[in-house]
């Protein structure tokens, strides 16, 4: 038995003395799938946050957090018969030969691109397969909005549904902004609302054009904003004074100088 077969038993073992019906932790007895579904989710974000951070010792903690979320649901699903660990396994290394065929079938691939291609078009043959109704049935409901919507562009964009260039996507948030502009002046909250999610819908789309991730740029926007309002706040403490005593004139000329 490696090292690797050897831990992975023993975090087995510690979760099944866990869940003991009898000497088991109260919490992890009484957990199913939907109470701790949240829980994957934020594990996932915790990853992103270490990686961003570079943090490398954390991301190994926070790598450890989200494997234990997989074993949870691999063995709840074992008490109930439906599924093991070895199952997911499995059916993940068959997923992986399969979706590149030119790696372990006699394809080729000329780029990074190309292999990308070819993992959605298998992906796309997997969906027909399931003789689903719709492109857009199995696109998950509970993915944060930015990401369920780069999605559901994709799905669109496959079948041709997209804008030609950069510019039309961009002539298309001008035109948002312009609706925008009528639906302020009406005082339409409702209407306000449905052009402002028109807005960031096509931006995404924008984002998608140049392959950029959505949820990476509003990370980053919200750091930067949040290390220059610090700075803002550091200022204030210099000028033996705070932001909240400060009028709106004021704010903005440290802002403009912290920029």
């Amino acid at each position: 038995m490696s090292k690797l077969d050897s831990k992975l038993k023993e975090l087995i073992i510690t979760f099944r003395k866990l869940r003991d019906p009898v000497s088991g932790c109260p919490w992890d007895k009484e957990q199913d799938f939907k109470s701790i579904a949240s829980s994957a989710i934020e594990e996932s974000y915790e990853v992103a946050d270490a990686i961003e951070r570079e943090d490398f010792e954390d991301l190994k903690a926070e790598l450890g957090d989200l494997l234990f979320q997989i074993i949870f649901h691999a063995e709840m699903a074992k008490e109930k018969n439906l599924f093991n660990l070895e199952d997911i396994v499995d059916e993940l290394n068959a997923k992986l030969i399969r979706r590149h065929p030119h790696v372990f079938d006699d394809g080729s691939v000329k780029d990074a691109k190309d292999s990308l291609r070819i993992w959605e078009d298998i992906k796309s043959e997997e969906r027909s397969a399931k003789n689903l109704s719709s492109v857009m049935d199995d696109v998950p409901k509970n993915l944060p909005s930015l990401t369920r919507t780069k999605k559901l562009q994709k799905r669109a964009t496959r079948v041709g549904f997209d804008w030609k260039n950069s510019e039309d996507i961009i002539a298309k948030v001008d035109e948002e902004i312009s609706e925008l502009k009528v639906e302020d002046k009406k005082s339409s909250k409702d209407g306000i609302a449905e052009e402002i999610g028109d807005i960031f819908f096509t931006l995404i789309r924008l984002s998608g054009y140049y392959d950029l991730e959505p949820e990476d740029i509003i990370r980053k926007t919200n750091l930067k904003f949040e290390n220059r309002f610090r700075k803002m706040e550091n200022e204030a403490k210099s000028m033996k004074s705070s932001l909240d005593k400060m009028n709106l004139e004021e704010l903005e000329q440290i802002w403009q100088r912290i920029k």
